[in-house]
């Protein structure tokens, strides 16, 4: 290969939404992805890509016309079961110039065909009533020669996997929460560094988690989902220098006994007994033989994402007794997972921790949580310092109340609180010059992180914990600015589409659970249509699709995403309108009563139409990206239907008003283009009208919040646009941060003004849906906006309104690191720094000058803005 070499490389070949050196794959060809660094940008495009892809049996160089670099084809034979293949790229320029080589990458097969698998699930003998919950284990002698060993491992149950007493790694609520009727996740462990000849002991912690544990609100709730038997799977791999394999799964040899946690469930906790502690090592009788449950009946599938782990730790920022004489503990932010202490007490000393979100009269709020103790314990042994924590339940809590602590109270060294969800990659960033928006995107990003353990849910804290679709369909385009959740949220839907009636009914919650017979006629429980809810198997893919470029998770996605939308279709009938059955209408609308949350000031029937209208035209533009033009004539044309029947139904084509006079009913009318553009004005302003009358006090609920500052901007008043979003009086994104939120609030008015929850049985201080407006502030306070999918291309624009003078977003999207940061000077100068990576292209469109297009590089502008007029919003 000619041509000179740039002092410049790709980075380290990431696979599929894994990244790069993945053990354990679930795909024979899987997709590869690079990105070029910042200095690339601005000089000559890349033209094609080399590959080099080696295995122990050769090596092998493709090139490759095109840019490449995201989610770029396999090009070499498909891995085989447990194959290994190291790839690196290089780049090739249209100057004839080319990049050096990037980083050298490993993926690495798991198994790819059920009959791989000879492990049967074992567990605990005796009835397994789950009180203590067991530890199994075996001792493994490893023959000399061994080059590699890996140990691939999952349960019914949650588990914990150990090698020699000491956890394998640092996963944690392993396997996660999935559709376990239909597949349970496996994942690979490398323990080739333990297999040393001589004698190893593999052993696994168990507990009931999502499998048997309990799970659901009080009308649903009931343990044993998925079944009534604690199982661990696991196979250990040897390859011998000689080209042997040994292979060895769990059966009859292995061995079980009680351990010290006496029981753990995801709703009331963890209680510990450390005076039971087991040495592993030890050939004590106290060991039994295992049960042997059988061959797994359901798909075992490699993970998709990365697991949940320990993210960071906060330290207390008080510790005080409170007027009950209780000692309580503040970490200053709500957030989830749990506690890690540090104790020196007597043998049988029991400390408890009891964990609520906010206090209510000086005490911990323990009402919202329902029927969830939250509640951790530990009894010492009394041999010296115990570090201690739980591993099988996770809490959403700020406060925790500390009972019987030896001594006086802890010190702050003496307890922290460890951050647990799903290791995502963050991706997008936000600021500004108002500190009140900057907390109120932080209690975004905090609502997010809380509410991704392992599945999206509605809430961490209370009895209930559930992936309700409603919450992630209008939450998805700021999630996937924030994080890298492609491969989190691609492997929900995959058990959004398993769960999907054969008619195109979606759940209402994904996994779904069982709903009793005896309650299954009550609105909002059984499985049924219903808008922005079953809208999640359109809008979520869609989200991910335009966030990534990725046509793979269309592609399968599409059977579900036509499902829905055909059903949608047939319940509208030949006027397209959708006004019959169940709703959820614009839930949580301040206007609704606390006991009925649906009864909002917005015709549930606009409601479902409009989403009805969005979720079909976003299905042609599916068809589209994956290449399916006669399908994309279908929908397009149910599309136009269905705003013609939204029109005939809820507009007068005459004054150009809505027939439902509400915020949401004219933010989702102008955001989704269901108003000609004739009355698109006249529709404008009666927003404006409403919003104002309201005193530019929050008026929409879950359907109408993530639309609502997108029609403000998108018919030119985002003046009003603002004082929305900096209003400070209930209801409003800033009156929860001046009541000192965290994250992001079920209800505008989970806590009243006085300070005490709202009355309401269904009070959530971290739920992200209302945090939507995330997306409107990177767009039009941050000046980003992607206006192509997979970011390749962008709109910058900022608009500095509501005595704002700096802002800032920036997203990592499949091509690099995309940033605009603005200022205003004291000279009424407007200006703006933007870095566009290779592969984008750019618009920047600044207040009174024509738009100009920017390539790849860093760019500087500046213009003079006269002084703003400050508009009557009176």
């Amino acid at each position: 290969m000619t041509g000179t070499v740039r002092d410049l490389a790709p980075s380290a070949v990431a696979f599929e939404h894994l990244g790069a050196d993945v053990c354990g794959i679930g795909e024979s060809r899987p997709r590869l992805s690079w990105v070029l660094p910042d200095r690339a940008a601005g000089s000559a495009e890349p033209t094609a890509y080399e590959l080099h892809v080696s295995s122990a049996s050769g090596a092998e160089t493709f090139v490759v016309q095109g840019p490449g670099g995201v989610l770029s084809p396999w090009p070499a034979v498909p891995l085989s079961t447990a194959e290994r293949r190291e790839v690196r790229v290089r780049v090739l320029f249209a100057d004839g110039t080319r990049s050096m080589w990037s980083p050298t990458s490993s993926v690495e097969a798991g198994l790819l065909h059920p009959d791989d698998w000879s492990a049967s699930f074992v567990g605990a003998t005796g009835g397994d009533t789950g009180d203590p919950l067991p530890l199994l284990r075996r001792v493994y002698e490893i023959p000399d020669g061994v080059v590699r060993a890996r140990l691939r491992t999952t349960a019914h149950g949650m588990y914990t996997v150990l090698v020699d007493g000491e956890p394998i790694d640092d996963a944690l609520l392993e396997p996660g929460w999935q559709s376990y009727h239909h597949r349970l996740r496996y994942r690979t462990h490398d323990v080739t560094r333990f297999a040393r000849s001589g004698r190893i002991v593999i052993g696994a912690l168990l507990a009931d988690g999502w499998y048997r544990g309990r799970l659901g609100f009080p009308l649903i709730a009931r343990d044993r989902v998925y079944g009534s038997q604690l199982g661990f799977l696991a196979q250990l791999e040897l390859d011998l220098a000689d080209g042997r394999r040994v292979i060895q799964g769990t059966d009859g040899s292995w061995r079980w006994r009680p351990g010290p946690i006496l029981s753990a469930g995801l709703y009331d906790g963890q209680h510990d007994d450390e005076r039971l502690r087991v040495d592993w090592s030890s050939d004590d009788d106290g060991w039994m033989p295992v049960a042997v449950h059988g061959r797994p009946s359901t798909r075992l599938v490699a993970p998709s994402a990365p697991p949940v782990r320990a993210q960071e730790t906060l330290a207390p920022q008080r510790i005080w007794t409170s007027p009950s004489g209780r000692t309580l503990v503040d970490f200053g932010q709500n957030l989830v997972g749990w506690i890690r202490l540090r104790v020196r007490g007597e043998a049988g000393t029991r400390i408890t921790l009891r964990h609520a979100e906010v206090l209510e009269h000086g005490e911990l709020g323990t009402r919202p949580l329902r029927d969830a103790a939250a509640e951790d314990s530990v009894i010492l042994d009394g041999r010296g310092e115990t570090v201690w924590e739980p591993r099988f339940t996770y809490h959403g809590f700020r406060y925790v109340e500390v009972s019987g602590w030896p001594g006086d109270r802890p010190d702050v060294d003496a307890v922290e609180a460890v951050v647990v969800h799903s290791d995502l990659t963050r991706t997008g960033w936000f600021s500004c010059s108002d500190p009140l928006l900057d907390r109120l995107h932080e209690n975004v990003v905090w609502a997010m992180r809380g509410n991704v353990v392992d599945i999206p849910t509605d809430c961490p804290q209370r009895d209930e914990r559930l992936g309700w679709t409603g919450d992630i369909a209008v939450f998805a385009p700021t999630a996937t600015f924030l994080y890298d959740c492609a491969g989190f949220l691609d492997s929900w839907l995959e058990d959004l589409a398993l769960e999907q009636r054969d008619d195109g009914t979606v759940p209402f919650f994904v996994p779904e659970l069982p709903i009793p017979e005896e309650v299954s006629h009550l609105p909002g429980l059984a499985p049924q249509p219903a808008a922005v809810w079953g809208d999640a198997a359109v809008l979520v893919p869609m989200a991910l699709h335009d966030a990534t470029g990725d046509v793979g998770i269309l592609a399968r996605q599409y059977p579900s995403m036509c499902a829905w939308v055909s059903q949608v279709e047939r319940l509208a009938g030949e006027t397209r309108v959708w006004d019959t059955g169940f709703q959820f209408g614009d839930w949580l609308d301040p206007s609704a009563p606390a006991e009925d949350p649906a009864a909002g000031r917005t015709d549930p029937a606009l409601v479902a139409t409009a989403y009805f209208a969005h979720s079909a035209r976003l299905l042609a533009r599916a068809s589209e990206a994956i290449a399916l033009p006669d399908d994309a004539v279908r929908w397009r044309a149910l599309a136009d239907e269905v705003d013609a029947g939204f029109r005939r139904r809820f507009l007068d084509e005459t004054t150009g008003l809505l027939r439902c006079s509400s915020p949401t009913a004219y933010a989702l009318a102008l955001h989704f283009d269901l108003v000609p553009s004739h009355l698109r004005e006249r529709a404008g302003a009666e927003l404006v009208r409403l919003v104002r009358a309201d005193g530019h006090r929050i008026g929409t609920g879950f359907a109408g919040t993530p639309v609502l500052l997108h029609a403000l901007s998108g018919v030119g008043a985002d003046e009003d646009a603002y004082a929305l979003i900096q209003q400070t009086e209930c209801p409003s994104w800033l009156y929860t941060v001046r009541m000192g939120a965290t994250t992001i609030w079920e209800r505008w008015d989970s806590m009243l003004p006085d300070g005490s929850i709202n009355p309401g049985e269904m009070t959530s201080f971290n739920h992200y849906a209302l945090g939507a407006v995330g997306a409107w502030m990177h767009e039009h306070i941050g000046g980003l906006r992607r206006t192509a999918p997979g970011w390749t291309e962008v709109l910058i624009a900022p608009r500095p309104r509501g005595g704002l003078t700096a802002g800032s977003a920036s997203h990592r999207g499949p091509r690099g690191l995309i940033s605009v940061s603005w200022r205003v000077h004291d000279d009424g100068t407007l200006r703006v720094e933007v870095q566009i990576p290779a592969g984008t292209d750019a618009v920047l469109d600044l207040p009174g000058i024509t738009p100009e297009r920017l390539g790849g590089g860093a760019h500087v502008r500046s213009v003079a803005i006269h002084p703003r007029q400050e508009a009557s919003i009176a």
